[in-house]
């Protein structure tokens, strides 16, 4: 069930009983990259899949990724309260679940970043704003190989078509305003010298072949991080989610305190 937060600007699913479980999805994907684990999760957990602002039925925002992590800690704490919820973010959904917990650090009661980190190389900005200039001028169908091919690797494409027909028209959906804006801030991001203000358990996640947030940036979020766990999950690019959600689940099983959760 769909339901509206933090004043109406966000729309999210609205899954489950129990503890509540916020999940973020990336720049590259949609919400439903989440829809193969929602299920499973949602036995032992209230599960809240926003829309991004700028995504779906959400309202977009000004103000870069700071103003996007302020519009989910309003989500949080509608569904959440002063106990604060578990928010789990994956690709740019980390990079807010971050902000968000060094700008508001009592909204999450624990964190986990699938597949982010604090800032990127220099290679990695220098491809934002190439995608950026790319999809302001031409449109996303111009950048659309390029944003496949860091969700998936090409021998998981070549063997998954039905999937990446779907995940590519899922993401020629994106507002193009929204992507290039949202390109730029994680061209210009480093949040290296904030991690301390993170005061909550976090478990990093990343998948072993993920080229687009390479596993070295969850290592170097890792080392920054207080009260943290790194996992690597192989085989798997940037959305595990999605290509292997029984090995996510398992990854994520005992953080939650859900030992069984794989089995489902």
């Amino acid at each position: 069930m769909d339901r509206l937060f933090a004043d109406g600007a966000v729309n999210a699913a609205d899954t489950g009983r129990g503890p509540p479980l916020i999940l973020l999805h990336s720049l590259l994907s949609d919400r439903a990259s989440f829809d193969a684990v929602v299920a499973p999760l949602a036995r032992s957990f209230r599960v809240i899949v926003p829309e991004l602002p700028g995504f779906g039925r959400s309202r977009a925002v000004g103000g870069g990724l700071a103003a996007v992590a302020d519009r989910m800690a309003e989500l949080v704490t509608d569904v959440a309260g002063p106990g604060g919820a578990v928010v789990l973010g994956n690709g740019y959904g980390g990079f807010v679940a971050l902000q968000m917990a060094i700008r508001h650090p009592t909204v999450a009661s624990r964190l986990i970043l699938a597949d982010a980190g604090a800032a990127f190389s220099d290679s990695g900005r220098e491809a934002f704003r190439t995608m950026a200039a790319v999809s302001s001028a031409k449109g996303l169908a111009a950048v659309a190989d390029v944003a496949m091919n860091r969700l998936f690797a090409p021998e998981f494409q070549k063997t998954h078509p039905a999937l990446m027909d779907d995940r590519r028209a899922a993401f020629l959906r994106t507002d193009r305003e929204v992507f290039r804006t949202a390109c730029e801030a994680l061209a210009s991001l480093d949040l290296r010298r904030e991690l301390s203000k993170v005061k909550v358990p976090v478990l990093v996640l990343v998948g072993e072949q993920d080229e687009a947030t390479p596993p070295a940036m969850s290592h170097e979020l890792a080392a920054g991080l207080r009260d943290v766990r790194l996992k690597i999950i192989p085989g798997c690019a940037h959305v595990p989610q999605l290509q292997a959600p029984a090995l996510f689940l398992a990854a994520i099983a005992d953080v939650l305190g859900l030992a069984s959760a794989a089995s489902g």
